[in-house]
């Protein structure tokens, strides 16, 4: 069965109805990028799948014993608060040094275990997030715009170790998107959600879709493009239906 399935999905607030009828499902080893406009309810999706708001009416349905690895759009600590990465890691689990240290690694930032969380850069604090969401060994990562922030050589890095983790773990990820020039090479679909699924397909077919460019338009601002990996270019011929030039967005 797949690891998520979200069934005729509706989300309400009072009066106001944020998600209607939203289905898809998330396999194992997928990857799947969720862009939409601000407002269009990308987030309350995900506070839907991991319980923390009701439906009005629908289903999400998840693999049973599923563990999901959770990073969120920002996290605010205070930064006189004296907290190594170290111990941030281990707040709130009961996990061994070896296990951080892993994760960590996991997550590219191998070497910062003894850093004071207020030290460290935008990046570095973001790859900490993935790396307490991969602690535990999730089967499904949730990045909720988790590059907020992030210049774009930032965001492509941080795109590259998300790709890196699923392709060494397995595991599925499930990540929204407010960059519509950079969506991940690696991923297998796209969903342009707005209160509803518009469209959903591989990039480039989302790309082309009436209802994406009814939202995003046609130029710079609204190309889907997809980093090029080096390793893609050893499988040029193999994905070149569904992949799209980042050079693309750039003309």
């Amino acid at each position: 069965m797949s690891l998520i399935t979200v069934k005729d999905l509706t989300v309400s607030y009072g009066a106001n109805t944020i998600l209607k009828n939203v289905s898809f499902s998330l396999d194992a080893g997928e990857i799947v990028t969720i862009v939409g406009p601000n407002g269009s309810g990308k987030t309350s999706l995900f506070r839907a799948i991991i319980g923390a708001t009701e439906t009005a009416a629908g289903r999400i349905e998840l693999k049973p014993g599923l563990k999901i690895g959770y990073v969120p759009q920002r996290l605010h600590i205070d930064q006189t608060l004296p907290m190594s990465v170290d111990r941030f890691m281990r707040l709130t689990d009961r996990v061994s040094k070896t296990r951080s240290k892993e994760a960590l690694e996991a997550a590219g930032v191998p070497d910062l275990s003894k850093r004071q969380m207020s030290q460290l850069s935008g990046g570095q604090f973001q790859r900490v997030l993935l790396a307490r969401a991969l602690i535990n060994k999730p089967d499904v990562l949730l990045l909720d715009e988790a590059t907020q922030g992030l210049d774009q050589p930032g965001s492509a890095a941080f795109y590259q170790q998300i790709e890196s983790v699923c392709r060494e773990t397995g595991c599925a990820v499930l990540m929204i998107s407010h960059e519509l020039h950079v969506v991940m090479s690696a991923s297998d679909r796209v969903i342009c959600l707005n209160g509803h699924v518009c469209c959903q397909g591989t990039p480039a077919v989302v790309a082309s879709a009436p209802e994406y460019r009814a939202l995003f338009g046609t130029g710079t601002g609204g190309a889907l493009a997809l980093y090029r990996h080096d390793h893609d270019h050893d499988h040029d011929h193999d994905h070149d239906h569904d992949h799209a030039h980042s050079h693309e967005a750039a003309e």
